[in-house]
């Protein structure tokens, strides 16, 4: 039984019974917990810390910088850059990747979202960190190139994602399963409370931002319809919809009831493929999914699977219970044989 184990402990515990982990990727895991924590207490202090509201600055993709983008971005760059443990990170926030003093370069390549979901943190919502860990091509003999970064989701050795809400959860694959491990405050430590999460094949809850329905493609705005016909329409079921506008809450609710999340492609910008970037989002996301029996698409095809051709990629995104994602790439074949 290891319900009750610290993280270190459980991922110690995992090694010896065969699992591959390297005592490094173990360090790093552990690592990128300590700078979680310090992100929730920061996040946790809300107005008392005197650090919500805007930034007044704009991220590499044009996007509004709230005060915590800026702050937690920084923390999770501090603490790893000498952590001996990355040659190199990559954050959402910053154009460029991160590099790190050559006495301190490790094994492994930080792709992160120090603060997803922040346009919610004004308004007291559930926010979160997710991580990436790729291997580093070169290991810690060179500064990693751009390149290096550019790896597909199948390459990465772990991800996972900590949601700050009534209670602060790190959800973790190391492509052995997923697990939750829930902050005790009183010991200061994350401990093991779920082991091997499933997804559930079928679900009636779907997510996506109906504001946006005018600019979908045709396959969305008809698989959206359908949902909404219920009993009556060709899907055959009532579905409820949910949207918290916070890819971290979204998907921890998916892990523990099934659902089905999307940010699909708009016309708005067809010089972006889609909201969400690949690297930092669509990737670690979808090996947690897909670690956890459910699947994460394009509505093309699988997300890990696309080629990375930039550190900021935008792609469409499907993921949830594999039975509805499957559901919406026949809508979306359906309608490249008609075309």
């Amino acid at each position: 039984m290891t319900t009750g184990m610290k993280l270190k402990q459980f991922l110690l515990h995992e090694k010896r019974a065969g699992v591959d982990l390297p005592y490094d990727l173990i360090e790093l895991i552990h690592e990128v917990s300590i700078t979680c924590k310090e992100i929730a207490a920061t996040v946790s202090r809300g107005e008392l810390s005197g650090v919500l509201g805007v930034a007044g600055s704009e991220n590499v993709q044009g996007e509004t910088q709230k005060e915590l983008d800026i702050i937690t971005n920084d923390i999770m760059a501090d603490h790893l850059s000498v952590s001996g443990l990355v040659a190199g990170m990559g954050s959402e926030e910053i154009d460029d990747p991160i590099d790190v003093p050559s006495k301190e370069r490790g094994e492994y390549l930080l792709m992160f979202d120090p603060l997803d979901g922040s346009s919610n943190i004004d308004v007291n919502i559930s926010v979160g960190t997710i991580f990436s860990v790729l291997k580093a091509p070169l290991g810690c003999k060179e500064t990693p190139k751009l390149d290096d970064y550019l790896q597909k989701g199948i390459e990465q050795k772990a991800a996972g994602f900590v949601v700050y809400g009534p209670s602060t959860v790190f959800v973790l694959t190391t492509g052995q399963g997923v697990h939750m491990f829930t902050l005790d405050s009183t010991i200061g430590e994350f401990v093991l409370t779920t082991e091997g999460v499933s997804i559930p094949e079928e679900t009636t809850e779907y997510a996506i931002n109906m504001a946006n329905r005018r600019f979908w493609e045709e396959p969305m705005k008809q698989y959206i319809e359908d949902c909404q016909l219920g009993e009556d329409g060709p899907l055959g079921k009532r579905y409820n919809m949910r949207w918290v506008a916070s890819m971290v809450a979204e998907v921890y609710r998916i892990l523990i009831r099934g659902g089905i999340f999307m940010y699909p492609y708009d016309n708005r910008d067809p010089s972006k493929a889609g909201k969400l970037r690949l690297m930092y989002e669509a990737n670690p996301m979808g090996f947690i999914i897909e670690q956890a029996g459910g699947m994460a698409s394009t509505g093309h095809g699988r997300i890990m699977e696309v080629d990375s051709t930039g550190l900021h990629q935008r792609v469409p995104v499907v993921l949830g219970s594999a039975a509805e994602v499957r559901k919406v790439e026949e809508y979306h074949s359906k309608a490249e044989k008609v075309a």
